[in-house]
C-alpha cells in the first residue's frame, strides 16, 4: 500500500465516516423530535399545520371538507367529463363557490384561530375555554362552527348530485324500456305504415296514368296528340 493510499483510507475512515454519521444521526434526531405536520392537500392554503396546534375536534371537521370538497371539485367542475378540469370546461357558480370556501374561508378560519390559540403559552386554553366578547361561545366553538355550516353545505352538494344523476339513470332506464319492451309492435307499426305508403303510391300512379290518357275523360287517339 503506497502512502498516498494510505493517507485516503485514513481520511475515509477517520474524518469522512465520522462527520457522515453525525450528519445522518442528527438529521434523524430532528425528523424524530419534529412535531407532526398536518398537510390538506384539497386545500393547499393551508399549508403544513402543527398537529397539536389543532384540536381534535377541528381536525376530523378538516379532513371531512377536504375529502368532500375534493369530490366536489370533480363533479361540479370536470362538466365535460374528461377527468380533468381544464379550460374545455364550463365554470359554474356552484364550482366558483366551492373554490372559495376550500382556497379563501376555511383557511382564513383557521388562522384565526390558530392567533387566538397562540396568545398565551397554555396550550390554547385561551381559545378553548374563554368566551368571545359580545357572543356564548369560545374562540374553538366558533372555527367549529364555520367548519359545520361548510361541512352541511358540502352535505347538501352531494346530496343534490346524487339524486341529479340519479334522474338521469331513471330518465335512461324509461326511454329503453319505452323503446325495447314491445319490439314485434314497433315492427308491426313500421310494417302498417309502409303498407299505407305504398297504397297511397300505388294510387297516385293509377291518378297519373289516367290523367295522361285521358284528361278529359275521353277517348284519345293518337292523332290528336300534338307535339
Amino acid at each position: 500500500m503506497t502512502q498516498v493510499t494510505a493517507m485516503f483510507v485514513m481520511f475515509f475512515l477517520y474524518g469522512l465516516l465520522p462527520v457522515a454519521g453525525l450528519y445522518l444521526g442528527y438529521r434523524g434526531i430532528k425528523k424524530f423530535t419534529a412535531p407532526k405536520m398536518l398537510e390538506y392537500k384539497a386545500m393547499p392554503q393551508l399549508g403544513y399545520i402543527p398537529e397539536k396546534s389543532l384540536p381534535i375536534e377541528v381536525k376530523t371537521a378538516l379532513e371531512q371538507i377536504n375529502e368532500k370538497g375534493e369530490k366536489l371539485r370533480v363533479i361540479y367542475g370536470d362538466t365535460n367529463n374528461d377527468g380533468k378540469i381544464d379550460d374545455k370546461d364550463t365554470v359554474t357558480e356552484t364550482y366558483i363557490m366551492i373554490q372559495n370556501l376550500m382556497d379563501r374561508h376555511v383557511p382564513l378560519a383557521v388562522a384565526d384561530y390558530r392567533r387566538l390559540h397562540d396568545l398565551d403559552g397554555r396550550d390554547g386554553a385561551l381559545a378553548d375555554t374563554t368566551k368571545i366578547k359580545h357572543s356564548n361561545v369560545t374562540g374553538k366553538e366558533a372555527l367549529l362552527d364555520v367548519l359545520s355550516t361548510i361541512n352541511t353545505q358540502f352535505d347538501d352538494l352531494l346530496n343534490a348530485s346524487y339524486h341529479q344523476d340519479g334522474q338521469k339513470l331513471l330518465a335512461t332506464n324509461r326511454y329503453l324500456q319505452k323503446r325495447f319492451d314491445n319490439p314485434a309492435s314497433n315492427r308491426e307499426t313500421q310494417k302498417l305504415d309502409s303498407n299505407v305508403s305504398s297504397a297511397s303510391s300505388d294510387v297516385s300512379s293509377d291518378v297519373n296514368i289516367q290523367a295522361i290518357e285521358s284528361p278529359t275523360g275521353a277517348n284519345v287517339s293518337a292523332e290528336d296528340i300534338k307535339l
